[in-house]
C-alpha cells in the first residue's frame, strides 16, 4: 500500500476526533455548557442559522447553554466515507464504533440509507459487525403526530426503524441565467429536454454524479420520469453541451450566477439561494430556478444520531429542535434582521422547503417561496431500483472520461446540414436524412454487457440492468473470469463501457477509434 493511501486512511480515521478536541478546549473556561458535535455538508448560512436557533431554543426550554460544533469536511458522500472508514477501523481494533461525534445533519435519504446498513470486517477469520447510526428511541405515535403519513411522492419522510429523520425536503430542477438565455436566443427552460437543445452548446455546467449524491438523484429523476432510453438521450446531449463537468453540486448555480453558464441541473435550494443572493446584492432577477413539472423527485434531507454519541441527550434534543416550529421556520421564513422573539432566521434566507405538513399548512403564507412540496411530488409509477447504481459508471464512460470524443461526435451531428434547428431535442426518429439518422442512432447507442457463459445483458432492459448491477457492480461475478483477479468489477465495467462509447463516437465523427 502506498504512503499516500496510508496517509489518506489515517486522515479519515483521525478527522472525526478534531471536533471533540475543539469542544473540550472551548468548554474548559469553567462554565457548564452542553455541546452537539455535528457532521454536515450544509453551507455556512445553514450552520449559522441552526447553530444560533438551537442555542436559543435550548436555553428557553432547558435553561442551559447549548452550542453546536460543526465539522464540514465535504459533501454527504465524503462524510459517509469518513464515517464508514472510521467504523471499519474501530471494528478491526476491537473498539466500539463512534464516540467522536453526535449527529449527521444533511444529505439525501440515499446516503442515510447507506449509513444505516451494518458495517462488517473480517479479522483473522472472525467476522465483526456494528452500526454507524443509532435510534434515539422516539415513540412511533410521536413521529406520526409530527410527520403525519410517512410518504411523499412514494419516498419516505423518515426511516421506519427510527434511524434517520427528514428535516427538510429537496427537489431537483434547473437553474438558469436570463441574460445568457437572451444572448443565446433561448426561452426559459421548463423541462429537462430543453437543455438538450444544440444552441446550449458550451453554455451548460454539469456535475459528475460519482462525486455528488444529489446530482445522482437529479439524473435518476430524469431516468425514472422520462424513461431509461429517453433519459440517457437527454443526459448525453446535456453533457455534450456542457462547458465543464464540476465535482460539486453548488458549482452549477455559481457558474450560472456569474454568467459562465446559461443553465444546469441543481438542487432546488442552491438555485433559489443563488437567485436570492443576486437579488439582494442589487443584481436583479437574472437568475431563475424551476422544478420541471412532472419530471422531478422530492427527497428528504435527514438528521441522524451517531452510535456512541458523547453528548447523546443534547444530540437528541437537536433532532427534536429541527422538527419544531422554530427549526422548520428557519428553512423558509424571511430573515428578521433582529431578535424580536419571532420565528425565522436572523440573517440568511435559506430558501429550503420544510418537511412537516402541519407547519406548511399553518405557515405557508409566510414562506419566501410559495411552494407546497406535497403537491409538487408525485410517485414514480414503477420505479427501477437498479438504475441508480449504474448512473455514475455510465455517465463517466460516455462523458466524463471522453469529453473530446463526445464533443467531436456532437459537433458532427449539430453542424450536419439536415439537423433541425427549430427543435430542442432531436433523435434519429425526428430526421429523414439517412446519414444523419445513422449518426444519431450511433450517438445514442447503449451496449449489451458481457455476463458469465458468454451471455449478454442489455442495459436498456430492467432485468439486464439488475444483472449487471449485481454481477459487475456488487461483485457477484467476481469468480466468473470476466475481469482480472484482484481488480474492481465496477472499474472494469466503466472501462468496457468506455470502449464501446469511444467506438460509437468515432463512427459518428468519422475519426479513428
Amino acid at each position: 500500500m502506498s504512503f499516500r493511501r496510508i496517509a489518506l486512511l489515517a486522515l479519515l480515521v483521525l478527522l472525526p476526533a478534531l471536533p471533540v478536541v475543539l469542544a473540550i478546549g472551548r468548554s474548559s473556561g469553567g462554565s457548564a455548557q452542553r455541546w452537539v458535535i455535528a457532521y454536515t455538508p450544509h453551507n455556512e448560512q445553514i450552520r449559522s442559522e441552526f447553530g444560533r436557533g438551537f442555542a436559543e431554543w435550548h436555553q428557553r426550554n432547558y435553561g442551559e447553554i447549548a452550542k453546536v460544533v460543526w465539522n464540514a469536511p465535504g459533501g454527504a458522500s465524503d462524510i459517509r466515507r469518513i464515517l464508514q472508514a472510521n467504523a471499519e477501523a474501530s471494528l478491526r481494533d476491537g473498539r466500539p464504533i463512534g464516540g467522536n461525534a453526535d449527529i449527521v445533519f444533511g444529505g439525501g435519504s440515499w446516503e442515510f440509507a447507506q449509513l444505516k446498513r451494518e458495517v462488517t470486517v473480517e479479522v483473522a477469520g472472525e467476522k465483526r459487525a456494528g452500526r454507524i447510526l443509532e435510534s434515539p428511541g422516539f415513540e412511533p405515535a410521536w413521529l406520526e403526530g409530527v410527520y403525519g403519513e410517512n410518504s411523499i411522492g412514494g419516498e419516505r419522510l423518515y426511516d421506519p426503524d427510527g434511524c434517520w429523520f427528514g428535516t427538510a425536503l429537496s427537489a431537483f430542477g434547473i437553474v438558469y441565467n436570463r441574460d445568457m438565455l437572451l444572448r443565446l436566443g433561448l426561452k426559459e427552460p421548463v423541462q429537462w429536454e430543453d437543455l438538450a437543445n444544440a444552441r446550449y452548446h458550451g453554455a451548460l455546467t454539469m456535475v459528475n454524479p460519482s462525486q455528488s449524491a444529489s446530482i445522482t438523484t437529479a439524473l435518476e429523476a430524469i431516468l425514472e420520469r422520462v424513461g431509461w432510453e429517453r433519459g440517457w438521450q437527454i443526459i448525453r446531449r446535456m453533457s455534450a453541451n456542457a462547458r465543464s463537468i464540476a465535482s460539486s453540486a453548488p458549482k452549477v448555480s455559481m457558474d450560472v450566477a456569474s454568467g459562465d453558464s446559461a443553465a444546469g441541473p441543481t438542487i432546488d435550494f442552491y438555485g433559489r439561494f443563488q437567485a436570492q443572493a443576486i437579488l439582494a446584492a442589487g443584481g436583479g432577477d437574472r437568475v431563475g430556478y424551476i422544478d420541471p413539472k412532472g419530471e422531478t423527485v422530492v427527497d428528504s434531507d435527514p438528521v441522524a444520531l451517531l452510535a456512541g454519541a458523547p453528548n447523546r441527550e443534547t444530540a437528541v434534543r437537536f433532532i427534536q429542535f429541527t422538527l419544531s416550529d422554530e427549526g422548520q421556520a428557519l428553512w423558509q421564513f424571511r430573515a428578521r434582521r433582529r431578535d424580536d422573539g419571532g420565528l425565522g432566521p436572523h440573517e440568511f434566507e435559506l430558501r429550503r422547503l420544510p418537511i412537516l405538513r402541519s407547519f406548511i399548512a399553518a405557515h405557508s403564507a409566510d414562506f419566501v417561496d410559495r411552494v407546497d412540496p406535497f403537491t409538487l411530488a408525485t410517485a414514480v409509477p414503477d420505479p427501477d431500483r437498479n438504475a441508480r447504481a449504474l448512473i455514475a459508471p455510465v455517465f463517466n464512460a460516455l462523458c466524463a472520461d471522453r469529453r473530446d470524443e463526445l464533443a467531436r461526435a456532437w459537433r458532427a451531428i449539430r453542424t450536419h446540414p439536415a439537423y433541425p434547428r427549430d427543435r430542442a431535442m432531436v433523435t434519429a426518429n425526428d430526421v429523414g436524412d439517412p446519414g444523419l439518422k445513422a449518426m444519431l442512432e450511433a450517438f445514442d447507442a447503449m451496449p449489451a454487457v458481457e455476463g458469465p457463459g458468454g451471455a449478454r445483458h442489455d442495459l436498456g432492459d430492467r432485468q439486464g440492468r439488475a444483472a449487471v448491477r449485481d454481477g459487475w457492480m456488487r461483485g457477484g461475478w467476481k469468480d466468473a473470469g470476466l475481469w482480472p483477479t484482484g481488480a474492481s468489477g465496477a472499474d472494469e465495467l466503466r472501462m468496457r463501457l468506455g470502449e464501446f462509447f469511444r467506438g460509437k463516437y468515432a463512427q459518428v465523427s468519422g475519426s479513428d477509434a
